[in-house]
């Protein structure tokens, strides 16, 4: 047997763990698990924030355009939107122009919940701001900007 890797394989050594999909990878994991115990003692688990937010930032989405929004499935969304509904947290109105697509909005007692969830979250951000000093925060926040905008733009190799 060969001790070579496969064609494409990582090749002994190589530090995997430094590359910076790892790193975004690690860093979103660690951030959704420090985040996560502060917005569920608020009442507003993770995913709820994420629509909650979504709302707020474009109000009357669709729930396609939502999903797409937080990066899920429509299916997921339609379960989350059903739940923050029964809540009161959001409300279904008619799309002006397609009778059988619903908008989505927040209510007054969603906005409340999310001002709440804000609390925690504007804390971490701050958190993140101080760590890294604001030339550097704002140094990352454009380079993971630019990383959002070129990603679409990878092709994967043609198979060999």
């Amino acid at each position: 047997m060969s001790s070579r890797p496969a064609p494409g394989a990582p090749s002994p050594g190589e530090d995997v763990f430094g590359r910076v999909a790892w790193a975004l990878r690690r860093t979103d994991l660690t951030l959704q698990a420090v985040k996560e115990p502060s917005l569920r003692a608020a009442g507003v688990p993770g995913s709820h924030y994420a629509v909650l937010i979504a709302l707020h930032a474009s109000p009357g989405l669709t729930g396609a355009e939502l999903a797409r929004t937080v990066g899920t499935t429509p299916q997921a969304v339609a379960l989350l939107v059903g739940k923050l509904a029964g809540r009161g947290l959001i409300e279904r109105r008619p799309h002006p122009r397609h009778r059988s697509v619903q908008e989505l909005h927040l209510t007054d007692e969603g906005r409340a919940e999310l001002a709440k969830a804000e609390r925690y979250v504007t804390d971490l951000e701050r958190h993140i701001q101080l760590s890294l000093g604001d030339q550097r925060y704002r140094q990352l926040r454009e380079l993971l900007v630019q990383v959002m905008e070129e990603l679409p733009n990878w092709t994967p190799p043609a198979e060999s």
